[in-house]
Order: C-alpha cells, then sequence, then structure tokens
C-alpha cells in the first residue's frame, strides 16, 4: 500500500508537502474541471513550488492510445511529481503512463504479465487523488487500460504502481452524480467481497474487508440519496480505501472482476456497474466452495447476502440482468455472437485464479447466460 495515506474532509492540503520541481496533473477533464478541483490541485502545487502540466484527455476507459499520448507530455515535459485527480480511468491511466514514462521502448506485452512492470521511481513518484469511492486505484498495484483495436483489457498488476502517497479527501466524491456513486460504491463492494471469499484470503483481509462491506451496506444508500451527507461521503470513501488494501495485501479478486473486465472491453460497459450485476450470480455459483459467504451473512445480519445484494442494486437504481444494463447489451445476437471469446478471456484473466471455486470457460459462459436472464444459479 502506499507509503503515505491521508485521509478527511481537507486532507488535499497535504500537496504542500510534496518536494519536487515538475509536476503533471493526470484527469479526464470535465467534472475535476467544472467542480474546481483541478484549478485548487493546481493552485496549490504552484504555490508550493512546482511548475505544472496538465494531462485531461483519459476517457472512461483509458485507451492504449491515450497511455501513449500521456507518456509522450510526460517525456517533453519530465515531471518528477505525477498527480492523477479522477476516478480510477484518470488513475489507472496515470500508472500506465507512468510505466511507459520510465521505460519508453515498453510496449504493454511486455507487463501484461502480472509482476513483469520494470522498476518505477527512477524518475517520478506518484500521488493519486481519487475523487470517487469505489476503484481504489489510489491504494492498488492494478491498472486496466483498454486496447480498442483488439476489444480488450489489460490488467496490469505490478508492485512498482502503488502509489507513493494516496489523498483520500471525501469533499472531492460529494461532486458525484448520483449514477457514478452508485455504480463505483458497488465496486467496492465486489472488492471487500472477493477479497474475503478469495483463495488467497488472509485474517489481515477479512478484517478490513468486512469493514467495508458493513459500511456499504450502511452508508452506500445515504450518500446516494443525499450528496451532501458527508458522514456517508467519508465512510464511502474510507471503505473504497480498506477493500483496496483488502485485495491488493495479497487476497486478491476473483471471476467478478474477471468477467467485468472482458464485458467492458466487448461492450464498453462501465466498469462498477458490470460488478454490480454480477456479483449476486457469482455469488451463488461460489458459496458451495466456501465457507465465507456464509459468514458476511452472519456479520451482516441477513439470510441471503445475494437477495441482499440484489435488494441494494434496485435501492440504487442498478439493473438486475446483463440485459437491462443498456451499452448494447440487450441485442441478444450480439451478446451471444461474443460470448464464446469472451468465456476464454474470462477464464485466463489474473483474477480468476484466486476465484474460491474452479472455472471453465464453460461455467463462464453459464455465469454469464444467468446473469443475463436474470436466473438464479442454485448448482
Amino acid at each position: 500500500i502506499p507509503g503515505t495515506i491521508v485521509f478527511g474532509q481537507g486532507s488535499l492540503e497535504e500537496l504542500r508537502k510534496l518536494e519536487g520541481k515538475k509536476a503533471i496533473i493526470i484527469t479526464g477533464g470535465s467534472s475535476m474541471k467544472k467542480g474546481g478541483f483541478t484549478d485548487q490541485v493546481d493552485s496549490i502545487l504552484k504555490e508550493g513550488g512546482f511548475e505544472t502540466s496538465l494531462f485531461d484527455k483519459v476517457e472512461q476507459n483509458p485507451s492504449v492510445e491515450t497511455v501513449y499520448a500521456g507518456r509522450d507530455q510526460m517525456l517533453e515535459f519530465e515531471p518528477d511529481w505525477i498527480i492523477a485527480l479522477g476516478g480510477g480511468s484518470s488513475m489507472d491511466a496515470a500508472k500506465a503512463m507512468w510505466a511507459f514514462y520510465e521505460h519508453p521502448d515498453l510496449t504493454f506485452e511486455d507487463i501484461v504479465t502480472p509482476g513483469t512492470c520494470p522498476e518505477l521511481r527512477n524518475k517520478a513518484k506518484l500521488c493519486c487523488i481519487p475523487s470517487t469511492s469505489g476503484t481504489a486505484s489510489e491504494i492498488t498495484a492494478f491498472s486496466v487500460i483498454t486496447d480498442t483495436k483488439k476489444h480488450i483489457k489489460y490488467p496490469l498488476v505490478s508492485e512498482w504502481m502503488v502509489p507513493d502517497v494516496a489523498i483520500i479527501d471525501p469533499s472531492i466524491p460529494a461532486k458525484m452524480p448520483k449514477k457514478i456513486t452508485a455504480n463505483t460504491g458497488m465496486d467496492v463492494l465486489v472488492h471487500a467481497t472477493e477479497a474475503i471469499v478469495s483463495s488467497a484470503s488472509n485474517d489481515y483481509a477479512d478484517a478490513l474487508a468486512i469493514q467495508a462491506v458493513k459500511f456499504i451496506f450502511k452508508y452506500l444508500k445515504r450518500a446516494y440519496d443525499n450528496p451532501d451527507d458527508m458522514e456517508a461521503r467519508e465512510k464511502m470513501h474510507n471503505a473504497s480505501a480498506m477493500a483496496g488494501m483488502a485485495f491488493t495485501s495479497s487476497a486478491s479478486l476473483g471471476i467478478v472482476h474477471s468477467m467485468a473486465h472482458i464485458l467492458g472491453g466487448r461492450f464498453g460497459i462501465t466498469h462498477g456497474l458490470a460488478n454490480a450485476i454480477l456479483l449476486p450470480y457469482v455469488t451463488q455459483f461460489n458459496r458451495k466452495a466456501t465457507d465465507k459467504v456464509a459468514w458476511i451473512e452472519e456479520e451482516l445480519g441477513v439470510e441471503d447476502f445475494s437477495k441482499a445484494v440484489k435488494e441494494l442494486n434496485e435501492s440504487l437504481n442498478i439493473p438486475l440482468t446483463l440485459k437491462d444494463a443498456g451499452f448494447g447489451l440487450e441485442d441478444e445476437d450480439k451478446f451471444a455472437s461474443e460470448l464464446s471469446e469472451m468465456c476464454e478471456v474470462a477464464q485466463a484473466d489474473p483474477c480468476t485464479f484466486t476465484n474460491p471455486r474452479e472455472t471453465t470457460p464453460e461455467i463462464i459462459k453459464d455465469i454469464y447466460e444467468h446473469a443475463y436472464k436474470g436466473e438464479d444459479i442454485t448448482d
């Protein structure tokens, strides 16, 4: 996890403690600009003696092309600090740009295998400032980048990509639209749940993850209903970081993420939304291989965790099936034509290796089909 984690309202002021000469701000642009946060970060850095540069072209699913464009700007500007401001997309893009800035001759194929990214920090350090309570990229060693030509996502994993500084200020996600609050909040729930049921779970990860689960069921709907509820915002922001610590501590994730990654690559569905829809069905599949689902139910005081997740989804206006999710998924023929290849890619995803129940492409296909139609998995 990052060497420095600062949380609470006003923690953005931690930027004043950074030491360096040049800082590049990586962001998606519009929401951070409209909220005044891009200008605020830029001003704090300049007041601290930094020369700054801005890259504000990160899209919802950051692409290979965007990463290379950011790398090129870094090579010209030569920053010693990279400041990622925004949601998971901005932070993931910044991590990948960082790797290619420090090693310009790398290709994605060189680092797509977990642990193969070469050493970083010879040129710059990374500070992440999340605007959403969801991805936990500010805490983790993960970065997900989309290859728009091959229609796949590269889940990059390297200890070198863990940020040096994470600034977790709840005043920033308070500006999130309700839909993003819902989708990113459910992403936190998936991180925490998959860390708990993971075949590599441990006592430390469990303690962080179960507290995150409790926070989500208590505070997510409050943050969704009232964006200015700062207690709910702060608890959700902390839940995101705790869940991130849990799954990056060695517990890792599972097939909810494996299946969501390729769904996003093929259909463009937002990551948190895909995770939210898939979680109940994957949980039904996994519970026969682990007693951890029953433990979550005991800790939450619910009889059926999958049902509780569906009810939470409904309260957040999240659809219960992939078919109803939009993004072209309503086209049954299109979904069916992509299914076999998606299952092969999901099976090979690094997150699959720590799923508590073994899978095959055929099993993953069955789960996709149940989630598409909204049918419970009973075997």
